[in-house]
């Protein structure tokens, strides 16, 4: 190769470069809930440390940690991509703030619950609308085995057939079954269905699903108490794939 030639590679290898990196999207913010008007769980500082985390190391998303519900404000809300909730018990929100926050969704920006985020606002029947369903008692709390519902999607497809977990079990109740697309349900055959406050019902118990409100993509996990279940590499690639796909970096 010639001085001519290899300096024109290297000419069109940096333009490449300057290229890529100039069409490299900037981080997503990302707001992440966590006010506890009921139980608050012990692992959510370990959670915004992982969710951090995950963003760092994707280079997709920043993760801003509140408790103030002033956050829900449209003004404050239009520099969020999605916004996540580790929540209980009836949040203390205006109207505004609450229509603030179905505007945002049904707008096309993303909605993650984890775990309790089922166990709030069951005062409020347009979150139920938002996420799907409402916490109705954990009657088991060991090592269970989840199936994969949906193996062809692709939030899921990673994980096989199914997997093993030792975290709190939610039942949910008041399910849209019809509206949601369940990626994780409870394998019966791992619990014991005859223990005290067990909930049979025809769609059993769902742990994962996705659904959409308005033009938003919406995304919850039932699962997520145990600080072992958040460390685990399998759910944390998981919550990566849910928070891209909420925010329209990945279909």
């Amino acid at each position: 190769m010639t001085r001519r030639e290899l300096m024109a590679l290297i000419g069109s290898a940096s333009v490449v470069r300057r290229l890529q990196a100039r069409e490299a999207p900037p981080p997503d913010r990302v707001l992440y809930f966590t006010y506890a008007a009921g139980y608050r769980h012990e692992v959510i500082p370990l959670s915004q440390s992982i969710l951090t985390q995950l963003g760092a190391s994707l280079g997709a998303f920043d993760v801003i940690a509140t408790e103030d519900v002033s956050a829900f404000s449209t003004e404050n809300l239009d520099r969020y991509a999605a916004v996540m909730f580790y929540t209980t018990g009836e949040i203390p929100m205006s109207d505004a703030q609450k229509s603030a926050l179905l505007d945002f969704v049904r707008s096309g920006r993303g909605f993650i619950g984890f775990h309790s985020a089922t166990d709030t606002f069951y005062a409020w029947p347009d979150y139920l609308d938002l996420i799907g369903g409402y916490f109705n008692g954990h009657p088991w709390h060991q090592v269970v085995t989840i199936k994969v519902a949906d193996a062809a999607d692709p939030l899921v497809a990673f994980l096989g057939d199914a997997l093993q977990l030792n975290d709190e079990i939610y039942q949910i109740s008041d399910f849209d079954y019809r509206g949601s697309r369940v990626l994780l349900r409870l394998d019966q055959n791992s619990v014991d269905l005859g223990k005290s406050g067990v909930q049979q019902r025809f769609y059993g118990w769902p742990l994962a699903w996705k659904r959409f409100f308005g033009r938003g993509r919406v995304f919850y996990s039932a699962l997520g108490h145990e600080a072992s279940v958040w460390q685990d590499r399998r759910y944390q690639r998981l919550l990566a794939n849910a928070i891209l796909w909420s925010t329209r970096r990945s279909d």
